[in-house]
């Protein structure tokens, strides 16, 4: 009997590879929308390609007035006037000569011209159109949809719990915090997703120096859909809780 397998993160801004890569080994991707926004992260913006091969930010302003301690689900975005527009052009300055430019460009575009509230829901609208580009097909749900508790790792078993999982599969930094028998408590088993970034034809750069970790919007730019899953895929590994070295950290 095939296990289901449940992956969980919080719902990014134009995520990077390796996000995509673990929501596709996946059943389930839980969107961990119900824990505390964090400035200055990748929860309102991440990198695209700058003219000279260095990172970009591109960024959604949101209004952080009174919502300091604000989960991510409850963040809104800031009405600047013209951000949209900035915001747009920026990434048309930097891709409007890639090969499958309007074919990304244009759904995109429609997602960040629409009137958001929430940075959450426009983060989710943008996941599900990269998600649907790339092609895969794992089911998203929100973790504040969900009758949950709980702090970090309690958090997640307790999410794992609620939605069947036979085994979640966390990020690498869950070496260093998440309890085994936290999780054998709710018979869940613990594998580690390791990524190590691949490389793709990345035009507009000098020197030829490929520039990893951007948002993947810059391997859709530069490659199809469907050899863009393949390089997705092609970082992967997965690695058992005692491959991992996972031990049982002491509680209180």
């Amino acid at each position: 009997m095939k296990r289901r397998v449940v992956t969980i993160h919080q719902p990014e801004h134009l995520p990077w590879l390796g996000f995509f890569a673990k929501m596709d080994a996946a059943d389930l991707f839980v969107s961990l929308d119900n824990v505390p926004f964090r400035k200055a992260y990748f929860q309102n913006r991440n990198r695209i390609l700058g003219p000279r091969g260095e990172p970009l930010w591109v960024t959604v302003p949101v209004n952080m007035a009174g919502y300091r301690e604000g989960e991510i689900r409850a963040i809104p975005v800031a009405d600047h006037g013209n951000w949209r527009r900035k915001y747009l052009r920026t990434i048309e300055q930097r891709y409007g000569r890639h090969p499958h430019f309007e074919a990304v460009f244009e759904p995109l575009s429609r997602i960040i011209e629409a009137d958001w509230e929430w940075i959450a829901d426009l983060n989710h609208a943008l996941i599900e159109e990269l998600q649907r580009r790339l092609g895969i097909d794992t089911p998203i749900v929100r973790a504040s949809e969900l009758d949950v508790h709980g702090r970090k790792g309690d958090l997640l078993a307790s999410i794992c719990e609620a939605v069947g999982a036979d085994v979640y599969l966390s990020g690498p930094f869950g070496r260093e915090y998440l309890d085994p028998k936290v999780f054998e408590a709710v018979g869940v088993e613990i594998m580690i997703h390791d990524y190590e970034h691949p490389a793709y034809p990345q035009a507009g750069i000098e020197g030829g120096t490929f520039v990893s970790h951007l948002s993947v919007i810059d391997l859709l730019f530069n490659c199809p859909a469907a050899e863009s899953l393949e390089f997705v895929r092609s970082g992967r590994r997965l690695v058992s809780a005692a491959e991992a070295g996972l031990q049982t950290v002491g509680r209180p």
